[in-house]
């Protein structure tokens, strides 16, 4: 089964400095038909005007990745932390118990990133951090493996691991490149088109859509024109 969903079907906030499109019910945005899928909680498409950003705030029990499409952000937090995440990095913040943080964006231009929630394999978890850069090599015509569940046996083979029970691949398309990906029809799967366009199990994309699979047995991908796709493998 497949659910096409098309990028102007999201939510949408406009606040002027963020300029924000959810996936799934988030703030204001509610939409009891799209609460999250499996144990994906939130795709969050933010636009970020320079020299603004989110104040220091609270999370805890939930997995939050960002992936920065564009631009820059700067990270401080209540365990330490304190970096800046460029175009081509990936973070990952694990909530657990309880962490705040801000993110700000310094630069003179604008930054455009996706923030996604999971839900955790286990709550009260303690608080942990990691920042990684993916080499734009990497994702070119294949799908890298992002992230996997701590102490899986691909872990190590991912640029960063999570304690959610999920991975995420990305990659980039053109032309005639492709690639499958193997899926456990037992499990769902979300595809997010980042930006571009790209043909996804006989699917046309573009920048903003989105798939949902269940009791799917794997991934055709081409036909690609500057596309990023992210591709997420999730709890049924």
């Amino acid at each position: 089964m497949i659910t096409l969903r098309k990028s102007i079907e999201r939510g949408h906030a406009q606040h002027g400095w963020l300029d924000s499109f959810h996936s799934f019910s988030f703030a204001d945005y509610f939409d009891p038909a799209h609460m999250g899928w499996g144990n994906l909680r939130v795709i969050n498409d933010d636009r970020i005007a320079a020299h603004t950003g989110f104040g220091m705030h609270g999370h805890r029990d939930m997995e939050i990745v960002t992936y920065l499409l564009a631009g820059e952000l700067e990270h401080q937090d209540s365990m330490g932390n304190g970096a800046t995440i460029r175009t081509g990095e990936v973070q990952r913040m694990s909530a657990g118990t309880g962490v705040r943080h801000s993110e700000f964006n310094h630069s003179g231009g604008q930054t455009h990133l996706l923030q996604i929630w999971l839900l955790p394999s286990a709550r009260d978890l303690p608080p942990s951090y990691d920042q990684q850069v993916i080499a734009e090599a990497d994702k070119r015509g294949r799908l890298h493996l992002v992230a996997a569940p701590v102490g899986a046996a691909d872990a190590a083979q991912a640029t960063m691991q999570i304690n959610a029970n999920a991975r995420l691949w990305a990659g980039r398309f053109t032309g005639d490149a492709s690639a499958t990906l193997a899926l456990d029809p037992a499990r769902k799967a979300y595809v997010h088109l980042a930006r571009g366009r790209l043909t996804v199990n006989g699917h046309a994309l573009a920048a903003g859509d989105a798939l949902l699979l269940a009791q799917e047995a794997g991934l055709v991908i081409g036909q690609g024109d500057d596309a990023e796709v992210l591709v997420f493998d999730l709890e049924s």
